[in-house]
Parts: structure tokens; sequence; C-alpha cells
């Protein structure tokens, strides 16, 4: 009999043998005297619940034990030592065993019991062995329980199913690598499956291994035995739970694994025993974020595989705000800095729809368009990833993410499938920091089928160049200058004040020229000179138009095929905004075609005086003589062409218009004007042949289809039962019904699709003739907001305007809004002088009623107007609110 030794149970093979360390962690295998425990590795009955019971006894704690007496073995040439084993409570092994009826006697027991002590101990676990037997307990219980363990899983991906997401409760049965265990699976009290489990989300070094085929070894990778160690201290025998998350192409099961402390995955990382993988990331969804934090530490304080290498640290420092200048692509724009320095950037970890897969490639410019109707001209923040360097043919390329709004512009790409998700190798360092968010909504995208993961093909625009020859030019040009405001997009910007422009309601591409200025010519390439200031200008066309949203109107063509006209961004006419900055001088003649001659003159006049740019040196002494004769022979605007607001306002001449008022909108009390004249007579031409087309039965065939918002229809209205043009306003698919909007009158109303029919173009669209209802509003009045009182307004000035011809005296044309303010008035009044007739107009009436005011606050071109008038409409106001009428009844509410 030895003295009484010390060690720590790594581990119980059966019932009645243990495996344990020492401090110099060498091993020994230890029986326990005397008895017998069912077989673990051939499944006997009990043999799991044998071995179940004294792993938790003692597995990973610390022991002591004596050795009674050692058996020779068959096969090596050692010995096996039996003994008791003394648990830190008190009790002791085999004792216990036999006790539970976890173990029976050996049938050469006897034989072994040579000291007393030996004796005495074989005396106490005979009776214990009575008295469980006695008891019916563990492998005397005749209930016949029996736990089948499956050693091999005959379709892994269906067992998987079967059990995705749910814990597990298992045994790790042995480690054979840091990210590889052999565990017991408990799926029910009665079956258990015994398999490999791949530890998800990250691959450890691999162990030395023999293999077994030809006998050679293989030694283990850097830090592979020690990660096989770290493992196997922690979790080896101990009770785990296992959620299992898919399938490795292996067939092997990849699961997380959790000790009651925690995920071992993690504990692993922050050693740096392992390398995070991307194969599991959409599986273990936000739980690899923890495990991407746990691998960041383990760099930052090179432990384990990361010794010595240095790491590339991200700081919140690190963001910048930039605005998008231009879009190159879905995964690569370019920005400008607050200092307006432009530099190129690469989303991270996300590509473009590859040009190189016939699938894929027609969804680019589609991407690419999502990418500008968010993003051209925003503000964003962006955090620089990394550099990726300079290979053959491209050159070095720094990765970001970029955010608007708190939307990461990256992720909102995959989600919508307009962008895939780069694998990236593990020692990568420019990836994006929600690499596993862009895996995981890649593959949702791909489910619901998003963007180029859809089976449908992609919506490819075909543009057809009109500006290719003057005659293809000319021949577009009378279908487009009968349009205003068209919606378009600038593709290029050529020069300062030239541009490729794309129409995509018209599938056109157009080189765009403005009218009414000249800019100064920028260089062509290295070997040119620009104009002076030509570099300035076309910077600050780039700035402003490069991919923006823009509307024009179209006058005229040029020698080269280019279309000449007016281009709006944000409502500003850029022509106007370029002058206004001395990067353009106006052209008398060409200003004075377009109609923009006011508005542009002004703006010169303002760059002149702040003297920029052009006009840095700028004399206003020399300026009459230089040029006097092209500024004073512009001839006045009749009013139809103010400055929008800005400009100093000279006397113009009166500009009268014979209107009738065909709608008073009564949520702002603005008005419909028919202009009288050609205009009207063109309209009563083309509303008979329309009323002729409708009465006809094989015109009376329905829509063929649903109505979109802004389509052209014809409508019958309700109150008169005639034929109409009108446009849809909004539609209501629960009931098919659509808001239509008259065009040549103004009013509108419900109708159901039904009753709507389609409108022939070429005899009676837009082109044929334009809308006829002209916005218009009452100058120098302010209509009262509560509800009440504006109902009374509109209903005065339906019963002062129906069906009656009036003049309109405009006293400012909005060309921003495109609405006409106007004075209306009796046409007797229209012959004598402006104030007189104002005084005596509409808008002074509705005023006296007590149903409008006066605002405290005048637009611009308002300050300007004639004094007399505004005496008069305050005189009236006054009147009406000593005389308590219309909204003055109850007083001045203005004075609080």
């Amino acid at each position: 009999m030895s003295n009484t030794q010390e060690g720590r149970v790594k581990s119980v093979l059966s019932g009645d043998t243990l495996i344990l360390q020492n401090k110099a962690k060498q091993e020994r295998t230890l029986s326990l005297a005397f008895i017998n425990a069912p077989r673990l590795q051939q499944d006997e009955p009990g043999s799991f619940e044998a071995r179940d019971f004294i792993r938790k006894l003692c597995v990973g704690k610390l022991i002591h034990f004596r050795v009674l007496y050692n058996i020779p073995q068959k096969t090596g040439g050692g010995a096996r030592d039996y003994g008791i084993v003394f648990l830190t409570n008190g009790q002791t092994l085999p004792d216990l065993v036999v006790q539970e009826g976890w173990a029976k006697l050996r049938d050469d027991a006897d034989r072994k019991a040579e000291s007393p002590q030996a004796s005495e101990l074989l005396e106490k676990l005979t009776a214990l062995e009575a008295h469980a037997k006695a008891d019916g307990k563990g492998v005397w219980s005749t209930a016949g329980k029996h736990v089948q363990n499956v050693r091999e899983i005959p379709d892994p991906k269906a067992f998987v199913e079967e059990h995705k997401g749910e814990a597990i409760e298992a045994v790790v049965e042995r480690v054979l690598s840091g990210d590889r265990l052999i565990c017991r699976l408990m799926v029910s009290p009665a079956q258990h499956v015994s398999t490999t489990v791949l530890v998800a989300g990250l691959r450890s070094p691999t162990t030395a291994r023999t293999n077994p085929s030809d006998g050679t070894s293989q030694p283990a990778e850097p830090y592979g035995n020690e990660a096989q160690a770290f493992v196997e201290e922690r979790l080896l025998q101990r009770g785990v739970q296992v959620r299992l998350l898919g399938v490795s192409p292996n067939n092997l099961l990849v699961g997380e694994v959790r000790h009651p402390v925690g995920n071992i995955a993690e504990f692993l990382l922050k050693e740096g025993y392992a390398r995070c993988t991307d194969h599991h990331s959409t599986w273990l969804g936000a739980e690899m974020g923890k495990l991407r934090q746990a691998e960041r530490e383990a760099k930052e304080q090179q432990k384990g595989l990361f010794k010595g290498n240095s790491t590339t640290q991200r700081s919140a420092a690190g963001e910048v705000e930039a605005t998008v200048s231009r879009i190159f692509s879905a995964d690569t724009l370019y920005i400008r800095n607050k200092a307006g320095t432009e530099k190129r950037i690469n989303l991270s970890s996300v590509r473009q729809p590859k040009p190189s897969d016939p699938k894929q490639s027609p969804f680019g410019a589609e991407a690419r368009e999502f990418l500008r109707k968010r993003l051209i001209g925003k503000h964003v923040k962006v955090r620089i990833d990394g550099t990726r360097p300079a290979t053959e043919g491209y050159e070095a390329r720094e990765m970001a993410t970029v955010t608007s709004n708190n939307s990461n512009l990256a992720l909102t790409l995959v989600e919508n499938g307009y962008a895939s998700v780069i694998r990236h190798r593990m020692d990568d360092s420019d990836r994006s920091p929600i690499y596993d968010e862009l895996l995981a909504a890649e593959e949702a995208a791909q489910k619901d089928q998003r963007g180029m993961w859809s089976s449908k093909p992609a919506k490819q625009p075909s543009y057809v160049d009109y500006s290719e020859s003057l005659e293809k030019a000319k021949r577009q040009l009378t279908l487009l200058s009968r349009q205003k405001k068209v919606p378009a997009i600038v593709d290029y910007v050529k020069g300062a004040s030239r541009f490729t422009v794309l129409v995509p309601r018209d599938n056109a591409k157009l080189t765009f020229v403005l009218g009414g200025i000249r800019a100064p010519r920028s260089a062509r390439g290295p070997s040119d000179t620009a104009e002076p200031f030509g570099k300035e200008a076309h910077d600050f066309a780039n700035k402003r138009l490069q991919q923006r949203d823009v509307e024009i109107d179209i006058d005229d063509t040029d020698k080269q095929g280019g279309f000449i006209g007016t281009l709006y961004v944000n409502r500003e006419n850029f022509a106007k905004l370029l002058v206004e900055e001395g990067l353009a001088s106006v052209h008398a003649y060409s200003a004075e075609k377009s109609g923009n001659a006011n508005e542009l003159f002004a703006a010169e006049e303002k760059a002149k005086e702040a003297k920029k740019n052009l006009w840095h040196d700028w004399d206003p002494s020399k300026d009459a003589e230089a040029n006097g004769d092209d500024y004073n022979a512009a001839p006045p605007t009749n009013g139809t062409n103010g400055t929008n607001g800005d400009a100093s306002h000279s006397k113009a001449k009166l500009d009268y218009r014979d209107v009738m008022v065909t709608y008073v909108d009564p949520t702002t009390a603005r008005l419909k004007l028919q202009l009288l004249g050609p205009s009207k007579q063109n309209l009563d031409s083309l509303m008979k042949d329309f009323a002729s087309f409708h009465s006809s039965p094989a015109n009376s065939k329905p829509l063929t289809s649903p109505p979109k918002a802004g389509d052209i229809v014809s409508a019958r209205f309700s109150a008169d039962n005639v034929w109409y043009r009108a446009r849809v306003r909004r539609n209501d698919r629960e009931k098919k019904e659509s808001e239509v909007v008259y065009l040549d009158y103004g009013n509108s109303e419900t109708q159901s699709w039904s009753s709507l029919r389609p409108l022939e173009a070429e005899r009676f669209g837009l082109q044929k003739l334009k809308a006829q209802a002209v916005d218009a509003g009452l100058s120098f009045l302010q209509f009262p907001t509560s509800a009440e009182y504006l109902a009374e307004s509109c209903k005065l000035l339906d019963e002062m305007t129906y069906d009656r011809a009036l003049v309109a005296m405009v006293d400012y044309q909005d060309t921003r809004e495109n609405v006409l303010w106007v004075t209306l008035i009796e046409p007797s009044d229209a012959s004598g002088s402006g104030s007189a007739a104002k005084v005596r107009s509409l808008n002074a009436e509705v005023v006296g009623e007590g149903l409008a005011l006066v605002p405290g606050k005048l637009r611009v071109w308002e300050k300007g107007a004639d004094g007399e008038v505004l005496i008069d409409l305050r005189g009236r106001e006054k009147e009406a609110k000593e005389g308590r009428r219309g909204m003055w009844e109850y007083g001045d509410l203005t004075e609080d």
C-alpha cells in the first residue's frame, strides 16, 4: 500500500476508472479498488449513468488517492493501479459508487485484499453492495432503463434542421483541437448522440497528429497544442450546452459551445489561440460581433498567434464629414471635404454587380442610380478602415465605411441586392467593422431575390443621343421646346456652360448649353490653356451639377446639335448662379431671346459691384463706355421675367393680360387662370374635336391597366358630363379610384378607374396644346388662416370672378414656383394708369370686405410697388376693421 498522493481529475473513463494529472501535467490512470462498473465504450446498460455519477463528483477537482494494489497488463508491459480516492467533502470512492449501485464487486476481489486495511474496505463494500441490491439502485434496478447512444448520424443536415437553435445539453468527451470537439449530445433522456462538433465562428491551429495510413507524423501548427490544452482544461468532460447552427462541407456539425461561464470561442479568441472565420458569420448573427471584439483584444495585446503583429487601430477621431461629389460605381465614390479637396474611396467589404458576370452586370447601372439618388450632394460621415495596396493595373485604394443619416451605405446596398460581400482573407485588415451584418444582409437579399439576386431581368435604360447630329437635334427640338421644367440628370460637366444631360422619361441623351451667358473656356487637356477663370468656372459647375437632378427648358439648338436653354438646379437658374459668382458674363442677344435678360443682368451687376472673379478689376467709370450699347439695347421686360426677388427692380411697362378665372383653390385662395385670345381659341377648337372623339362608341374603351400618378387621361367632369383632359394626381388602389386634376381648368375630383379613358396623345396631348390653367395669386394680399373665414374669402372670389372676362395686371412672375402674381381689374379700367386701376381692383374689394389683409412682411417685389396702391389697401383694411367686417368681426386679432 502506497502513501497518500495528490492529483487533479482530468477525466473519467468509466464508473471505476479515472485519469489523473499531477502539477507537472503528467497523467496516470487509477482504477477504483475491488469493483467493476459497466463499460462505457461498449454502451453496457448503466455505463453512462455510472460514469456520469463520478464525473459530476470529481472532474476538474483536486483529490487525494492511495494505491492499494497493481495488476499487470497483458499489453504494453505496465501495470494498472487500483486504489481509493478521497474527495474534498470527506467522501471516498469506491464506497460511494457501490452504495449508489453503479458498480459491482469484482469476482477476484478477495484475492487482492492482502492487507488488514484492504480486507476492512472489502467487507464494507460487500455490505454496501447488498444494501444497493436490496434497494434496486443503479445497475440492480429492475426498471430496465437504457440510454441509447448513436455514434454515426445518417443525415447530419436533417439532424441539424430538426434541432436547430435548441440548447442541447452535452458532455465534451474529447478535445481534438481548439475548434474541434467530440461531444455526447443528450437529445433526450433515452437517446444520446456522440459526434464531432466544430466550434462556430473560429479556426484554431491544428495539433500534432499521425497519419494512420503510413504512420507519418505531422507537427502541430504554432499554438495548436496550447489551444487544445486551453479548451481541454476548461471543457473536457464538463457539462456544456451546444446550439447547432449548420453543417460543414465535410458534413460535420457546426455549433456554439457554451460552458456555464460563457462561449468557449470568445475565451479562446481572447487568448490569441484562434482566428475568426467568416464561414459561420450568418449563422451566429450578433454573436459574431463579440467574437471579433475578442479577436481585436488579442491583436491589440499581441497575444498568442498575434505576437509581434502590428495592428491598425480604429479610433473615433478617424471619422470625418464630407460631401459626395460623384458616384463612380455602386462601390466607389468621390467625396469632397470641407477644404474642397476631392478624393476617391471604396466602400469596405462590398463589391458592385460584377461587370464580368452576365447575370449581375445588367444591374450595374441600376445600382449606381440607386446610390446617386440617395447620396449625390449629401453630407456623409466617412471612416477609413484601411488601404488596399496597389497591384498591377490598380492604384492603392482607401477602403471606407460611409454613413448617411445614421444609415450604413454598404449595408443599404447589400440589403437591396445592389452589392455583394467580399470574402476576405483571414488577415485582411481593411474589412468593414459590420462585416457580419453585411453577410447576413446578403443572405437575406438572396433569399428574397432582391436586386441582382432576382430572377427577373434588370431594367436597362437605353438612351438615344439626340445631339449626335444637327439634323437629329432639330427633329427633337419641336417636341422638347413645348415642355417646361423637364426633369433631367447632369451626367457629365463638359464645361461651365456645356453639359451632357439625360432625360429618363424620354430616354434621351442631350448636349445642353446654357443660354444667355458666355462662360470662360477651361483647358481641354494638359497641353491646352484655359481662359482666365475657366478652371474656376468649370469646378463650380462640377461641384453644383455633377450627377444632380435638374430641370431644363429648351429654346433652340446650336450648330453642333447642342440644345440651348435654361437649366434649374434646386429651382434656381444655374446661369444666374454662374453670373452672380462672376464666372460668366451675360450675352445680351441670347439673354433677351431666352426671356431671362433682367435676371441675368441684375446678377451680373451684383457680381461687378462685388468685383468677383471675372470682374476683379472692374472699373465702373469705364463700364458704360465698354458695354453701354449692348446693355442699353436690351428691351424692357414687361414684368414677366423678374429677378426672383434678389436684384433691384427697374421701372417696367405694364403687362395686361385678358383672363378668365376657372378655379379658386379652397385651401389657399390661389387661382387658376385661362389666358383669353389665341390660346383660348386653340382650346375651344381642341375641346370641340375632343367631344366629337368621345361621342364615338369606338373610343369608349376603358384603361387597359391601372393608372399611375402623372398619367394624362380623359375624364368626364361629374358636374356637366363633358370630357376633359386630366392628370392623375394620386391613386387609391383599394377603392380603384384616382384623384384627377383637369389640366385646362385647374379643378379636381375623384373618379373611378372604370370611368377614365385613355387619351390619344398625338391629337389631344400636351405636345398638341399645353395645359391652359395657369397658377396665379393675388398681389399684396394675405388670406385668413381660419378655415371659416378662408372659406368666405374663396366664396367671395368665386362670386366676383365666375364666368367673367377680366384683365390681370401681372405684377411679378415667379419662375421658381411658376406662379403669376396679379391684380385683377375690370376690362374698362385697363386703359387708365396702373395705380388708378389697382385702386379699383378686385384685390382691393376683397380687402374692403374684410376677407384679406395686407401682409406685415411684404415680398421683395411688393416692396418696390407704387406706394399709392399700398396706402389705399391699408386704408381699406382699416375701414374693414372699424366696420367689423369679415375676419375682423371680433376685433383686430393681429394686435397680439
